[in-house]
């Protein structure tokens, strides 16, 4: 691998503490589950020069589950999109990086936000690069609350009506969402029978193993979609927040925050 993958991406968690207890924003407990996701993404997996020069078979990335787009802030400064002073300015008046992320900021392909959407934006995507910029791929980040949207399973019925084998879907699978329990609220029980049904090929791993990651990020099937389950925690780092579903929009208190940081500082430093 490129680099000491875990190391970066606790660097990052930490970035992303910052951001959300400094500011008292943001959406830390999704942010923290998926980030080594995002870190073998940009580190290991896409081109990210031909992501910078906007090259038209560059890779794309969408952040469907937008709320989380502290982690996603964190890796674009990390991976020089943008300056790492401007984490700084998260969620400040006329900032660029709010608690979504806009097409403003250098890197992202599109403004998510609104849940279901990005599936079907990948989709479009990979049916016109199929032709146009065979190499290219597509990859989609959606949290498994999202799932309960109509338009992510429509937009999977196209993904194999059309045989997208260049758009892989990732799903942060964590379990909790801001109101309880996935299963509680709307079950996802055999999540990757669902997808085979749907037309997928379908892979399932530890979402917090870089190398497990990083074969699945890579792997195609012909003339079908990849489903990536990635089973995660919610709140990975610290006890503090781990499988909890307040810490989906929770905001350390200075206690917390000591505890939080120092977990994590811990995790990068034995690598």
């Amino acid at each position: 691998m490129k680099q000491n993958l875990k190391k970066t991406a606790f660097a990052h968690r930490l970035d992303v503490l910052e951001m959300c207890y400094g500011h008292k924003a943001g959406h830390i407990g999704g942010s923290m589950s998926c980030m080594d996701i995002l870190t073998v993404l940009y580190y290991d997996v896409m081109d990210i020069e031909k992501i910078k020069t906007k090259a038209a078979d560059r890779d794309r990335f969408i952040m469907s589950k937008g709320h989380c787009a502290e982690a996603y802030y964190a890796v674009l400064a990390g991976t020089g999109f943008i300056g790492k002073e401007e984490l700084d300015t998260f969620t400040a008046f006329d900032t660029r990086l709010a608690e979504h992320p806009s097409h403003k900021i250098p890197g992202v392909e599109i403004a998510t936000g609104a849940l279901g959407h990005g599936l079907p934006v990948g989709v479009g995507m990979a049916l016109g690069l199929r032709d146009e910029a065979p190499k290219a791929h597509v990859y989609v980040l959606m949290g498994d609350g999202e799932l309960a949207e109509g338009s992510v399973w429509e937009a999977s019925m196209a993904a194999a009506k059309y045989r997208l084998s260049n758009l892989t879907c990732i799903i942060d699978r964590n379990r909790l969402q801001i109101s309880g329990g996935t299963e509680e609220v709307m079950p996802l029980d055999e999540l990757g029978e669902k997808y085979r049904a749907f037309g997928f090929e379908v892979i399932r791993c530890n979402g917090h193993d870089y190398e497990a990651l990083g074969r699945a990020l890579r792997t195609r099937h012909p003339g079908k979609p990849m489903a990536l389950i990635a089973d995660t925690v919610k709140g990975f780092g610290s006890p503090v927040m781990e499988d909890k579903a307040p810490w989906h929009h929770a905001i350390p208190t200075a206690e917390q925050y000591e505890q939080i940081k120092a977990d994590l500082m811990k995790a990068m430093e034995e690598g």
